[in-house]
């Protein structure tokens, strides 16, 4: 083999996007049947920890491969459009990965993303704001954690976790990190959705569990900065790609078996499914649906990335300017995700509903997913900004 194969041979190999590619391939040989099946992919976990892509955003001073944010979300939709679950998994192993980066010291950061490198450690996700049940009270070596956490996205199976509690003292939430196997620690496989079955988001219980100071990435009563409020959208742009990747897989599956198992309506007068000016009408409408979306998500990946590296100086009008593009690719995906999945069926027609294809998961999957947080209220906010200039005020949503 010549010199330029074997290069070109390595940079695929090391690839992102090529590595995602062929690990899609390998989940989706499985993955409608695992959805039927539900529970914990504790094997499929362990390709996407082989693959090498627990590493994807951590920076390369800290042995990760510092790729940009528009990579890492590639990466997600391409992961997607097979197994959603898993990307989900995987999409919020990062999310919590960036908390680090956003919220930590810099000798938090190097420990923990120094760790996670070296220890190919996956992430789960014990932040969800809105439940107060885990209080945080203080103690000699920092604090204590009691209560419950649900909602707990790749928490079962997972190495360390990333924690939010409620302090009564102050009426406002510390931000921690926990190994999940620590003293104290329960996680409760109890997800039972009718989609997302393999997301691993049940609950996390917390009895005397010890925090100490040096894990505590925000401290109760701090106003966070402009640069830490960027954690929520990362969080929202990691779902806008997870509803895309939905959308486009399933528009895939409707398209192949438009062109291998479909026949043509009888007053068509067409020998092929395909060959329907009405179905073409149609699958030209879902596209139209897919597209501006993507290209949206794609404009507010970039935008996320310069802001990111801005760090410290990233200021209060960039992140809410921020906000704005990406609630426009948040609707968006939203919206062609949940249509795209459930007009496919008008399209490939009623032998398509058949549990061996399992196209239902496609529009299963993205409905439980976009009910996350109101996509109304991220229509609301983008109505102000075009009524009179006003920005999203910054919560865990927005």
């Amino acid at each position: 083999m010549s010199q330029a194969l074997l290069k070109t041979s390595h940079d695929r190999a090391h690839d992102p996007l090529h590595v995602a590619t062929e690990l899609a391939q390998r989940l989706a040989a499985s993955a409608n049947a695992r959805d039927q099946a539900g529970g914990h992919a504790a094997q499929e976990r362990e390709w996407i920890r082989e693959s090498g892509l627990l590493t994807l955003s951590i920076p390369t001073a800290y042995g990760g491969q510092g790729a940009d944010w528009p990579t890492v979300y590639q990466v997600i939709r391409i992961l997607a459009r097979a197994d959603s679950a898993l990307a989900h998994v995987f999409g919020f192993h990062h999310l919590q990965l960036a908390g680090i980066q956003l919220y930590g010291t810099p000798q938090q950061q190097r420990r923990f993303l120094t760790q996670t490198v070296e220890q190919n450690l996956f992430w789960g996700n014990a932040l969800n704001p809105l439940d107060k049940r885990t209080s945080a009270t203080e103690a000699d070596y920092g604090f204590e954690l009691n209560g419950v956490k649900s909602f707990s996205s790749g928490s079962v199976g997972s190495d360390w976790l990333t924690i939010s509690a409620w302090h009564e003292e102050t009426q406002s939430a510390l931000i921690g990190v926990v190994p999940t196997r620590q003293h104290g620690v329960a996680v409760q496989a109890d997800w039972d959705a009718f989609g997302q079955k393999q997301t691993d988001s049940g609950n996390v219980h917390f009895h005397q569990v010890s925090l100490p100071s040096t894990q505590v990435l925000q401290a109760p009563g701090v106003k966070p900065t402009a640069q830490a409020t960027l954690r929520s959208q990362v969080a929202q742009l990691v779902m806008a790609n997870l509803y895309l990747g939905i959308g486009e897989g399933a528009f895939e599956a409707a398209r192949e078996y438009i062109g291998k198992e479909a026949r043509p309506w009888f007053a068509s007068g067409v020998d092929k499914a395909g060959a329907d000016p009405l179905a073409q009408h149609r699958f030209g409408q879902l596209w139209l649906k897919l597209r501006p979306a993507a290209v949206l998500a794609d404009q507010a990946a970039h935008e996320l990335e310069r802001l990111f590296r801005l760090g410290a100086a990233v200021t209060a009008q960039q992140r809410g300017e921020l906000a704005v593009s990406v609630a426009e690719a948040k609707v968006l995906a939203h919206t062609a995700g949940v249509d795209v999945s459930s007009e496919i069926f008008e399209l490939t027609g009623a032998r398509s509903t058949s549990t061996k294809f399992g196209y239902d998961r496609f529009w299963r999957n993205v409905r439980v997913h976009t009910l996350h947080d109101p996509v109304d209220y991220k229509i609301r906010d983008l109505g102000r900004y075009a009524l009179d200039g006003t920005l999203p005020e910054p919560t865990a949503y927005s």
